[in-house]
C-alpha cells in the first residue's frame, strides 16, 4: 500500500474508464429481462431499483437525495413501491446476473476469463480500500455487498465502488458550487460531455419548460450566454467542481499508487474500447457541441 500523492487527473482517468465498464447494464436488454421476471418492468422503476437497492427499501426521499438530479415526483411515481413487487436482495441478484450476461456479450467469454481481467479486478479492489464512508451514503451501501467471487463481477462490483465513492463526492462538490440537480445536469450538458437534453427529459424526469427555466437562471449568473454555452465564468466553475472532485476522491488512486493507476487504467481502457465497440451505449447519449 502506498499513499503517495499522485496527480489527480490520473485517478479521474481511471474512474471514467471503470465507469463505462460499470454503466453498461443500465442500458443493457439483460438487465431489463432479469428486474421483468421479478415483475419490474418500467424502464424507471428498473433504474431506481437497482441503483438503490443496496441501500434497502428505501423510499422517494433518499433516492432522489443520492441521484440528485432525479426529479423528486419522478422517483416518488415508482419508490418505494417497486420494493412491493421485489425486495432489495432480489433486485441485487438480479443485477448481478444481467451484469453476468452482459459483460460476456459485450466482452467475449475470453476476456472474461483472462489474466489481465484478474488483474485489473485486483487492483480495483485494491484501489477500493482507500475508499471512506463518511458522508458517501451510495458508496457505503455498496461497500457492504460481498465481493464476487467471479474475476470480471469482482472487476465491476470494484468499478461500482469507486464510482459511487467519487459520485458521492461530486455531489458534495455540485451543492458547493450552488447547482441543483437540473442546473448542474445544463451545465454538465454545456460542457459536451453531458447526457442530451432528450435523454434527461425521458430519464430524469424534468421537461422542456424546467430545463429553460434553468437555462435562464444560470444566464443570470453570468454562467450560461445567450446561446445557451458556457461563458468563461461557467467554465472555470465546471473545472473548478471536477478539480474538487478530483481532491475528495484522491484517497482511493493514492492508496493503489501511481504505478497500480497507470496498469488499472491500461486494463480498463482497452474494456472500455470492447464494450464501446459493442454498441454498449445508444449513439445519441452524449450531447454534441
Amino acid at each position: 500500500m502506498t499513499t503517495a500523492a499522485i496527480d489527480p487527473r490520473a485517478g479521474r482517468r481511471c474512474h471514467n474508464v471503470l465507469n463505462s465498464l460499470h454503466s453498461t447494464h443500465y442500458f443493457a436488454p439483460e438487465l431489463g429481462k432479469e428486474l421483468g421476471d421479478l415483475g419490474i418492468t418500467h424502464p424507471r422503476a428498473v433504474n431506481f431499483a437497482v441503483r438503490a437497492a443496496a441501500l434497502g427499501p428505501v423510499g422517494a426521499g433518499a433516492v432522489a437525495a443520492t441521484f440528485y438530479n432525479y426529479k423528486y415526483e419522478l422517483v416518488a411515481e415508482h419508490v418505494p413501491a417497486v420494493w412491493a413487487t421485489a425486495t432489495p436482495e432480489q433486485v441485487l441478484a438480479a443485477r448481478a446476473r444481467a451484469v453476468d450476461a452482459t459483460l460476456r456479450r459485450l466482452l467475449g467469454d475470453e476476456a472474461v476469463a483472462s489474466a489481465e481481467m484478474a488483474e485489473a479486478a485486483r487492483l480495483a479492489l485494491r484501489a477500493a480500500e482507500g475508499c471512506s464512508r463518511s458522508a458517501r451514503p451510495l458508496y457505503s451501501a455498496h461497500a457492504d455487498l460481498p465481493v464476487p467471487e467471479e474475476p470480471h463481477l469482482a472487476y465491476w462490483h470494484a468499478a461500482t465502488l469507486l464510482r459511487e465513492h467519487r459520485g458521492d463526492g461530486h455531489l458534495a462538490a455540485l451543492m458547493a458550487a450552488g447547482l441543483d440537480g437540473l442546473e448542474a445536469l445544463v451545465t454538465h450538458t454545456a460542457t459536451g460531455k453531458g447526457i442530451a437534453p432528450k435523454w434527461v427529459f425521458s430519464t430524469r424526469g424534468w421537461s422542456r419548460e424546467e430545463w429553460d427555466a434553468a437555462v435562464d437562471r444560470l444566464r443570470e449568473r453570468g454562467l450560461l450566454d445567450a446561446t445557451g454555452e458556457l461563458t468563461e465564468q461557467g467554465v472555470a466553475l465546471r473545472e473548478g467542481i471536477e478539480r474538487e472532485t478530483d481532491r475528495l476522491d484522491r484517497a482511493p488512486y493514492e492508496h493503489l499508487g501511481a504505478e497500480g493507476v497507470a496498469r488499472l487504467t491500461e486494463l480498463g481502457t482497452e474494456f472500455a474500447r470492447a464494450v464501446l465497440g459493442a454498441g454498449a451505449f445508444p449513439a445519441d447519449l452524449i450531447a454534441k457541441r
